[in-house]
C-alpha cells in the first residue's frame, strides 16, 4: 500500500465514531517503556524491603544461645549409677546454705537459695517424663537466682533499675543473668581480697574452681555421651559456693569488729 492510500484511510476511518487508530509502533514501545520506569522504583522499593526483612530474620534466628529462651535440655541421667551420682552431688548445696552466714536479709535469702539450688537440681536429676523439662527451668532459674542474692550479700548498692531488669529476665533467660550477676560478684570478691589479705587463699580457691567448672560446663554441653561430667560441675560450683561464704564471714566479721 502506498503512502497516499495509508493517508486516506487515516482521514476516512477518523471520523467514525468508535474507532481509534493506534499510534506508530516506536511511540507504543516507548510509552510503555515509561510506565515500566514509572513503576519500576516502587518494585526496586518492595524488592529491597524483603530483603532487609530477610537479613533481619536470618540475624535473629542467629542470635546466641544467651538471647534465646530457655531451651531445657533434658539430656543426661542416662543411666541409674549417673542418677544417683548427680543426685549426691547436689545435696552439698543444701548443706552450704544451711552454713552459710545469715547476719541481714540479704544473707539469708542467699543461704535459702542455695538450698533451693540443691533441691531443684536433685529432684531434676531424680526426675523422669514430660515434667523433667520444667524441673530443668526451675534448676537454672534457681541457680540464677542464687547468683542474684549472692550479688545483693557482697555489694548492696546494686542499682535499682539492673535489679528490676534481673527480675524481668530471671524466667526466660536465666544463664544471661547468671552470667552478669557472677561477673559483679567476682569483680567484687577481688576487690576484698586485695584489701584483705586473709582472703587470699579464698580468692584463688575461687578463681580455680570458677576456671574448672566453667570448663566442665562446657565440656558437659558439647560431649554430652560423656557420663559424670555434670557431677563434676556441681562439685566444682560447690567449692566456688563455699569461697563464697568465707567472703560473707570475712564481711560478718569486719562489720562486727
Amino acid at each position: 500500500m502506498s503512502s497516499q492510500s495509508a493517508l486516506k484511510t487515516h482521514r476516512t476511518l477518523e471520523g467514525v465514531h468508535g474507532v481509534h487508530l493506534a499510534p506508530h509502533l516506536p511511540f507504543t514501545f516507548e510509552e510503555i517503556k515509561d510506565q515500566e520506569d514509572v513503576h519500576r522504583p516502587s518494585y526496586k522499593l518492595q524488592a529491597g524491603s524483603a530483603s532487609n526483612r530477610l537479613m533481619l530474620q536470618r540475624a535473629w534466628e542467629q542470635r546466641p544461645a544467651c538471647l534465646r529462651p530457655i531451651r531445657c535440655c533434658v539430656n543426661g541421667d542416662k543411666t541409674l549409677a549417673e542418677t544417683v551420682v548427680n543426685v549426691l552431688t547436689s545435696l552439698p548445696f543444701i548443706v552450704l546454705g544451711v552454713n552459710a552466714p545469715r547476719k541481714n536479709l540479704n544473707c539469708k535469702l542467699y543461704a535459702n537459695s542455695l538450698i533451693g539450688v540443691g533441691i531443684a537440681s536433685s529432684l531434676y536429676h531424680s526426675s523422669r517424663g514430660r515434667f523433667r523439662k520444667y524441673l530443668r527451668w526451675a534448676d537454672y532459674t534457681m541457680i540464677a537466682t542464687a547468683t542474684v542474692c549472692l550479688s545483693n550479700a557482697i555489694r548492696s548498692e546494686n542499682p535499682k533499675l539492673l535489679m528490676a531488669a534481673s527480675a524481668l529476665c530471671l524466667p526466660i533467660q536465666p544463664l544471661m543473668v547468671s552470667v552478669v550477676h557472677t561477673g559483679m560478684m567476682e569483680v567484687a570478691f577481688a576487690k576484698k581480697a586485695v584489701e584483705n589479705p586473709d582472703l587470699r587463699m579464698a580468692h584463688n580457691m575461687h578463681k580455680m574452681s570458677s576456671l574448672l567448672g566453667g570448663a566442665l560446663f562446657i565440656a558437659d554441653d558439647v560431649f554430652p555421651e560423656t557420663p559424670f561430667l555434670h557431677a563434676g560441675w556441681h562439685l566444682a560450683a560447690a567449692m566456688g559456693v563455699g569461697t563464697c561464704n568465707k567472703l560473707l564471714e570475712s564481711s560478718d566479721h569486719a562489720s562486727s569488729s
